[in-house]
């Protein structure tokens, strides 16, 4: 097994249970106790547990990364003063994909005042446009990952290549100057991969808190990004080194 795949399996029993112990997990994954603590250590530098005698348990950093599911639910007022600036780049009657995630569903909800088609591989998304008579709607199948509203599969994937969009509304887990954008579980790879590979503008959309924060696997770098939408709570120092490095950089204003 790859250390990655460990990773996730690692990350997915922390999530379900809070706390987990290497006696349990190192027999679960048949490797021994030795491989467990290091890679306990690995990951409790990138900030996703803390390591305890005899196991780990959840990071209580604030803006912590993982689990994703608690993260969604945080910071909704900075999600959606990014996806007012998200909809204000949307012309009439533009193709635009929308990847799965709370900033990205926060953008569906402001859209149905104009004509558009809108792609995308979320359940919650597509529900949130199902009603919508402005909004014509193609939903790209999958496999959802546990309990997340989002479908994978390599049948959307491969669809992807042929299908090109006007824009792309998408986010990270992680986004680093340095790093890259990067994801905690590897099937979100080839999906990311692709949907900027289909887009004539890239577009992410990340809250203050996602930067500086890296996950277990790259996808892109900051270069691939065509446009950033963050919120005006980003670190100062981040923002000069943003500013610097990327294309166009818009700032949501909040109080």
């Amino acid at each position: 097994m790859l250390s990655v795949e460990r990773y996730e399996k690692i990350l997915e029993q922390l999530g379900k249970y809070k706390i987990i112990k290497v006696s349990e997990i190192s027999k679960d994954l048949g490797v021994t106790e030795k491989t467990i603590r290091v890679d306990f250590e690995t990951l409790e530098k990138k900030g996703l547990l803390k390591r305890i005698h005899g196991g780990a348990v959840l990071h209580e950093e604030e803006g912590r990364i993982f689990p994703v599911n608690e993260r969604q639910s945080m910071h909704s007022d900075n999600k959606m003063a990014i996806a007012i600036e998200a909809v204000k780049l949307i012309k009439p009657d533009e193709t635009i994909l929308i990847d799965g995630g709370s900033t990205t569903h926060a953008v569906a909800k402001l859209l149905g005042q104009f004509p558009v088609t809108v792609i995308t591989n979320d359940l919650k998304i597509a529900n949130e446009l199902l009603e919508k008579e402005k909004v014509q709607l193609m939903v790209l199948g999958g496999t959802r990952i546990g309990t997340s509203s989002s479908l994978f599969g390599p049948e959307s994937t491969e669809l992807l290549k042929r299908i090109r969009v006007n824009r792309l509304f998408f986010g990270a887990t992680g986004v680093s100057l340095e790093h890259g954008l990067t994801v905690l579980n590897s099937l979100h790879v080839e999906w990311k991969k692709q949907i900027i590979r289909c887009a004539d503008c890239v577009t992410l959309l990340a809250d203050s808190t996602k930067f500086e924060k890296v996950g277990l696997i790259q996808f892109a770098k900051i270069g691939d990004v065509d446009e950033i939408i963050t919120d005006s709570k980003l670190d100062p120092l981040v923002k000069e080194d943003l500013d610097r490095k990327s294309k166009l950089v818009t700032y949501a204003m909040i109080e």
